[in-house]
């Protein structure tokens, strides 16, 4: 959609990491110049990193699938997942995603996010959503961190992604505890880029988090937490960082996922 540092797919020696939606499956076919992965490692089952899965499987016939043990059901039917961000995206789920097809289920390996295999140490990390896995290679000391780092993309600030229904604070800051234990020497952001700031990096999502909490309490609709993300966001950057940003973030879809996370807390 010619949008610039949107969605990473990294590669790590025989394995990628969120492949993304099918509509780009092509580049990652492409930028592997006819190797084949060992594995497709999910962060999470969102469709910006994962819809591509079920596409890619059928060329790569070897190849398994790592995902979370609360995802991998809708990765070998994914029909409620199609039918739930269809209720979001309506007639655009093809533009947008492209096919989003089934994964056998001998080709996933469901994982509980706190498994060592091989290279990988796996942390589960809640909080943008319950399925949510970082995959650090110890070797290199490189934290794939999917969302749960935050976003940060054409030199901006970190925004907190905050999607409904699944985000939970207080989990999010158990999980940026723990990616502080393990200490990481850099974070690979699915969007956007590699950072190596990353006690920064994980401090300015904590303040991102504040303050989206704070205006998720004080706007009184979608469109008020909206105009107060887009204010912080231009004076923090710019205008046209900030167009960017929205262009692949809807404000509206932040403000559902706090103001549910906040009444589940206050429940």
């Amino acid at each position: 959609m010619g949008r610039e540092q949107s969605i990473c797919c990294y590669r790590q020696g025989d394995v990628i990491i969120d492949p993304g939606p099918q509509v780009t499956s092509q580049r990652v076919i492409d930028a592997l110049g006819g190797e084949t992965p060992r594995a497709i490692l999910l962060t999470h089952i969102h469709l910006d990193h994962a819809a591509a899965t079920g596409a890619l499987i059928k060329l790569w016939p070897e190849t398994e699938v790592w995902v979370h043990e609360r995802g991998a059901p809708h990765v070998i039917d994914p029909a409620r997942l199609i039918a739930s961000a269809t209720r979001l995206y309506g007639d655009q789920m093809e533009r947008l995603w492209g096919k989003i097809l089934p994964v056998p289920a001998e080709r996933v390996r469901a994982l509980a996010g706190d498994e060592m295999i091989g290279d990988w140490k796996l942390l589960y990390t809640p909080g943008h959503c319950g399925n949510h896995i970082a995959y650090l290679h110890q070797p290199s000391g490189t934290l794939f961190s999917g969302d749960v780092a935050g976003v940060r993309r054409l030199g901006g600030p970190v925004l907190a992604p905050t999607p409904p229904p699944e985000v939970d604070l207080a989990g999010w800051e158990q999980s940026i505890q723990l990616i502080e234990t393990v200490a990481p020497r850099r974070l690979a952001v699915t969007h956007f880029g590699v950072y190596d700031d990353v006690s920064a990096q994980l401090a300015a999502l904590r303040e991102d988090l504040a303050r989206a909490e704070i205006w998720a309490r004080e706007a009184p609709d979608a469109e008020a937490y909206a105009a107060l993300q887009r204010e912080w966001l231009v004076g923090a950057a710019d205008e046209s960082t900030a167009a960017g940003y929205f262009a692949v973030m809807r404000s509206q879809d932040g403000y559902a996922g706090m103001a549910r996370a906040l009444l589940q807390r206050e429940k």
